[in-house]
């Protein structure tokens, strides 16, 4: 069964809004997760679910869909709407997939959606294999196959739609994979996600400082709030003493 790709519909018009809710219904692959009618109350959903494509238009007062695609970290699959032409190039900037010039019909977002799910196909393609018993891991990378310990995975950093890989003594590898995905198929005992863009191997730690992990004399790497309370249990665990 092919997965659902879950939408936001953002528009701060209540028709254009609801248009959009009622088209994304009526593509049996996607799925409708929220509708919004600003930025922050989009951001809000990103930051807690899993999203996988936003369709947004991009004139909204108090930010635009252009500044709030900028904002964030690691964006979800983007469809720019709006009535003006003159925003297809800047949207494109932003690594948008695609443009619905208002006022569009059903045809013309079955299109988009099409482009969507192509993309999304491609997004969880199957470029890691699972864990095998010998506790390694395959990713495919520049048309090669490569083995990795998992063992020999320091961290890995989200990079939009792209995952970068840091192996000891060897070069980082780049990968077409999401965060999330990646997170399920690594061992629980060994790693964390700490941030939106970062999941780490806890063996790896070697100091923890205030909203930091220290990997080692260079790498300083965040901790995202949403992570924090899951972190701080982890370490607790392994206090001795007070």
């Amino acid at each position: 069964m092919t997965a659902l790709i879950r939408c936001l519909a953002i528009d701060d018009e209540p028709l254009a809004l609801k248009q959009l809710a009622s088209y994304i219904q009526k593509v049996p692959y996607l799925e409708l997760a929220g509708m919004c009618q600003s930025a922050q109350e989009a951001k809000e959903i990103i930051d807690n679910e899993e999203i996988h494509a936003i369709f947004v238009d991009i004139n909204m007062p108090d930010m635009s869909g252009m500044d709030f695609v900028k904002s964030l970290i690691q964006p979800p699959i983007i469809v720019f709407t709006t009535a003006y032409a003159d925003y297809a190039i800047e949207g494109y900037k932003v690594k948008a997939l695609d443009y619905l010039l208002k006022p569009f019909g059903l045809d013309a977002f079955k299109e988009a959606a099409e482009k969507v799910k192509a993309q999304f196909d491609l997004e969880h393609a199957a470029d890691i294999s699972r864990v095998d018993s010998d506790d390694a891991v395959f990713f495919k990378t520049e048309h090669r196959i490569v083995r990795v310990s998992v063992e020999d995975i320091r961290y890995i950093e989200g990079m939009s739609e792209y995952l970068k890989i840091y192996i000891k003594d060897k070069k980082p590898l780049v990968v077409l994979f999401s965060m999330k995905r990646m997170e399920e198929e690594l061992p629980s005992r060994m790693f964390m996600r700490i941030h939106r863009s970062y999941i780490i191997n806890l063996k790896e730690i070697q100091e923890v400082n205030k909203s930091r992990v220290i990997m080692d004399a260079d790498t300083y790497l965040p901790i995202g709030e949403m992570y924090r309370d899951q972190f701080m249990s982890y370490l607790n665990s392994k206090f001795l003493g007070k």
